[in-house]
């Protein structure tokens, strides 16, 4: 089967090539994002395989159907770019990666809670310099510190799993209690008393309507002050502008993320001799308790192996006409 791959970088070729040696679909790599106007590059393929920051939107599928594509192959969990409604009006199918490896999301979280907390990039940059003062770099112990995980899915409760271990208290919240966090000792509690009991909030919900903008100025007033609120979700689960608010008054005392909801124009791009024209964004890098990242929890050898096979075992099953295991939800 013909697939056009959309923001394909070196390590999507070298992946995805690699698994394909036992499917043999002909991968069409293309760099660019996916969005209306680029659709056409996809010509003379049946299906399109995409990312994160492609935009699967109402046009965009449009463009895809006319030229008789009928199958979107995302390799990612979460499907918040796409237009389901219209998806499924144009009779088009989406798959998507359900879990690759939640321990490499689930290890990225905590490497920013210990990066935070013990200020390694601080430290590092100094000793560098040749500054070995110890002023300014104290820290904390992580055990006996309640941490709160917003979201107790696969990447929820590797991250439980890890947190237990520094002998931390865990809370959790979710629509749904998790039989394994519970026999691990986590304690669920509402949104609202876990915000105010944690000195540590880390989010691992999807992103939908109920949690657009859950982390706001009202979430944050609840929170205790100088916590640590940790992101590795999605970047709108976020209010931006509530979270800066929160860093100037000091009720936001660390702030590590991996994601950022105005980050299609940012992340996965080499923008080092650019000057960065998201205002929100560079606020942020003036904080000196702020760590961000682009976008690489996900990023182990192990995790971009598994969302290779798995991807192209969808369009396999697809182009053979077989059940579409991981098929995303109608809406």
């Amino acid at each position: 089967m013909k697939v056009a791959v959309f923001s394909a970088k070196s390590y999507d070729r070298e992946f995805l090539s690699e698994g394909n040696r036992k499917f043999s679909h002909d991968l069409l790599f293309l760099e660019p994002h996916l969005k209306a106007e680029t659709a056409i590059l996809a010509r003379g393929a049946q299906a399109v395989c995409v990312f994160v920051n492609d935009c699967v939107d109402r046009a965009a599928l449009e463009a895809l159907r006319e030229m008789d594509i009928r199958l979107v192959a995302l390799r990612s969990a979460g499907f918040n770019n796409v237009d389901r409604h219209a998806a499924a009006e144009l009779g088009i199918a989406v798959v998507r990666v359900p879990a690759y490896s939640p321990q490499a999301v689930a290890e990225h979280a905590v490497a920013l809670m210990l990066a935070l907390n013990r200020h390694i990039p601080k430290a590092n940059a100094r000793v560098r310099e040749g500054n070995f003062s110890l002023s300014g770099l104290l820290g904390f112990d992580m055990r006996g510190k309640t941490v709160g995980i917003v979201g107790t899915g696969r990447i929820g409760i590797e991250v439980a799993r890890l947190l237990t271990g520094f002998g931390c208290r865990v809370i959790a919240t979710d629509v749904a209690e998790n039989a394994e966090c519970r026999a691990l000792g986590v304690s669920y509690l509402s949104l609202e008393t876990l915000l105010a009991q944690s000195d540590i909030v880390t989010l691992h919900c999807s992103l939908n309507p109920q949690t657009h903008h859950l982390i706001n100025a009202q979430a944050i007033e609840r929170m205790k002050t100088g916590v640590m609120l940790i992101n590795t979700s999605r970047g709108a689960v976020v209010e931006t502008r509530a979270v800066i608010g929160g860093l100037k008054t000091k009720k936001i005392g660390y702030l590590g993320i991996d994601v950022y909801e105005e980050e299609g124009d940012l992340f996965f791009e080499d923008l080092s001799n650019d000057i960065i024209q998201d205002d929100v964004f560079s606020r942020l890098l003036t904080f000196p308790n702020v760590l961000i990242t682009g976008h690489q929890a996900f990023f182990t050898r192990e995790a971009l192996a598994e969302i290779a096979e798995v991807t192209l075992s969808n369009i396999a099953d697809f182009e053979q006409g077989k059940p579409l295991q991981n098929q995303v939800p109608a809406p």
